[in-house]
């Protein structure tokens, strides 16, 4: 039978980890890239609305971060595994990982999309919209909940391929979704009057786009590594234990944004509305630091797992040292550029002198935080690869629950003091939880290559003896 690429993907990356980063990195950068210019651009066209509107999505950000966040996470365990399986050269696991994907899929669009249309409202109220704003915020919300399935299973196919080292095609699909959203958006809000309801039918239709797409591409053109038989799928316990046990904490560390973002709305609004709303401009424009982190980030995930799979301990170590110090830098360069600019990044989106004040106040002051917010996202990822979901959870509640939110309630009301301090607490919890993070890394890979010394295989089951080569692994037989 004629073999698949993703051996031959991982062969290439053994070779020059360093460049295979950047060749993993960069479609995902240019695709994040697109994607952030639909949120900008998604921002820009509600804030032509009204103020109200632009605060009414800001309200919104919360919620939805939660269910794409658990998607996420979910679908950053199954890169791994797929990843993790094509490094020790097991094919029938990589099949498997990926065919139990599509059932996990499912039940999470299921679950999600219930919720939000069962609860919404009463969320809404929780997160302290106020009842003015409550009917255009679950305009909103809910036209974008009937389609989270779309957005779901779109997500879990780009992981899918991801695992195995395609990342050029889930860019090329995403992206061109976005570019449908764009031009989608002003037809939708404008023309046919449907306002902040328009803006989330827009990307309904472009995620709807985006996963037949993939269904297209991963069951009739079959042109991933990896394969799917659903006629004769068996479930298997414990690749959906390999998953969960990765992917879950992840998703749990979205809710726990989530809930903190629920929060810190919460706070601001004691401040005055026009706070959640600079707050919103703030963090779309986090997403241009955000990005090239993440991208780096979702690359080193899938050479992690590989090369852990492969037994290579000196590739782990040398490529987690060069992904963290190149983002550092370049955080670093991201966040001086912006504290320069941020009068005119933030005027490009709203008009109100009271939401153009508190984002300029806001990005001076996060713009610290931004290489801190690189070593804890590279942090997660890499220890995500290594079959480790845990610590992702672990410093998101550190940085959320036990720093910046407290930090937060106690300034604003307790002492009384500004909306700039809420900030702060911001930048402080980011900043102790990157320590925490750094140190957890180190342990980790000590830990890592230790196993791979005493020839233990990251899949369960025993190595046949040390550390092999990538080239000398051995092939395991094509399913039946």
């Amino acid at each position: 039978m004629q073999e698949r690429p993703g051996a031959d993907r991982l062969d290439r990356f053994a070779e020059n980890p360093r460049r295979a980063l950047w060749l993993l990195a960069m479609p995902i950068l240019i695709g994040m890239s697109i994607q952030t210019l639909y949120m900008i651009v998604d921002m820009f066209f509600v804030g032509r609305v009204s103020p109200e509107a632009l605060t009414a999505l800001a309200f919104n950000m919360p919620l939805v971060f939660l269910a794409m966040g658990v998607t996420f996470g979910l679908g950053t365990g199954i890169t791994a595994v797929i990843a993790q399986a094509i490094g020790a050269r097991d094919r029938v696991r990589a099949d498997r990982a990926a065919e139990h994907s599509v059932l996990i899929g499912a039940l999470v669009a299921a679950l999600t999309t219930g919720s939000a249309l069962v609860f919404g409202i009463p969320l809404l109220h929780a997160l302290g919209v106020p009842a003015e704003l409550v009917p255009q915020a679950w305009s909103y919300f809910r036209v974008l909940a009937c389609g989270y399935p779309f957005m779901i299973l779109a997500v879990f196919f780009r992981s899918i391929l991801s695992g195995e080292g395609n990342v050029k095609t889930p860019v090329i699909v995403q992206g061109a979704a976005t570019v449908l959203n764009i031009a989608l958006d002003p037809l939708f809000i404008f023309t046919f009057g449907m306002g902040v309801a328009g803006a989330a039918l827009a990307t309904i239709v472009s995620q709807a786009a985006a996963a037949l797409v993939f269904v297209y591409l991963l069951f009739v053109a079959k042109l991933s590594y990896v394969r799917f038989d659903l006629a004769n799928f068996r479930y298997d316990s414990a690749i959906i234990r390999s998953i969960c046990v990765i992917g879950l904490p992840a998703s749990l560390s979205f809710l726990v944004m989530s809930l903190g973002g629920g929060v810190l709305n919460r706070i601001l609004v004691e401040h005055t509305p026009d706070a959640v709303a600079a707050l919103q401009i703030g963090s779309r424009l986090d997403h241009v630091v955000i990005l090239p982190q993440v991208a780096i980030a979702s690359g080193l995930v899938t050479l992690v797992g590989m090369f852990y799979g492969a037994r290579r301990g000196d590739l782990l170590r040398e490529i987690v040292r060069y992904a963290m110090v190149r983002t550092i830098l370049l955080s670093i360069a991201i966040a001086a550029a912006f504290y320069v600019l941020a009068p005119a990044l933030v005027a490009f989106f709203t008009d109100s002198p009271g939401i153009r004040s508190l984002g300029v106040d806001y990005l001076r002051v996060v713009v610290f935080a931004y290489p801190f917010i690189g070593v804890s996202i590279l942090t997660g990822r890499s220890l995500q690869g290594l079959g480790r979901g845990s610590p992702e959870l672990w410093l998101s509640l550190l940085r959320v629950i036990l720093i910046s939110a407290p930090l937060a309630w106690a300034a604003t009301f307790w002492l009384r003091g500004p909306v700039q301090w809420v900030w702060y607490s911001s930048l402080i919890g980011t900043v102790i939880s990157a320590s925490v993070a750094l140190a957890w890394l180190a342990a980790g890979l000590r830990r890592a290559i230790a196993s791979i010394g005493r020839g233990e295989s990251p899949l369960g089951a025993p190595a046949s003896g040390g550390e092999l080569s990538v080239d000398a692994a051995t092939e395991a037989p094509e399913p039946a």
